[in-house]
């Protein structure tokens, strides 16, 4: 269910704000990668888990860079950021324990990611938005 929730949530935020023409702005992405990054920290403090916490702020920190440099640089960047995430989630809880982290999060987390950074690519292949700032 967690897989379904997270297609169909990541396929109405990326149509959703492109109908209404949020899209446009550049910085709507990588925000949205330094936000989905950011929740792990959440989970990790919810937790109380201060080693998680450390662990996730520094997996966090590849992610802000991401979304840094693809803001400055190349959306692309930000698009292979987001879809590295969704992969991230499947490897998470191999690489951090973080008892904070709900069951269903992977599933979800993932889909949501690899739809939002594979409609982000899709935008950028299609020249509906500009890669790189002006």
């Amino acid at each position: 269910m967690e897989y379904l929730v997270g297609v169909v949530l990541g396929l109405i935020i990326g149509i959703g704000t492109t109908g209404i023409g949020m899209h446009r702005d550049r910085a709507l992405y990588p925000a949205m990668l330094i936000v989905i990054a950011a929740y792990y920290d959440l989970f990790a403090v919810v937790a109380g888990a201060t080693s998680a916490l450390l662990a996730e702020i520094a997996a966090g920190l590849v992610f802000l860079g991401l979304a840094v440099a693809g803001f400055r640089l190349t959306l692309w960047l930000t698009a292979a950021g987001i879809v590295g995430h969704g992969i991230f989630d499947f490897v998470h809880d191999y690489i951090i324990y973080d008892p904070g982290v709900p069951g269903f999060w992977m599933g979800f987390c993932s889909t949501i990611d690899i739809v939002l950074g594979l409609y982000l690519a899709f935008l950028l292949w299609k020249g509906r938005i500009s890669a790189r700032s002006a």
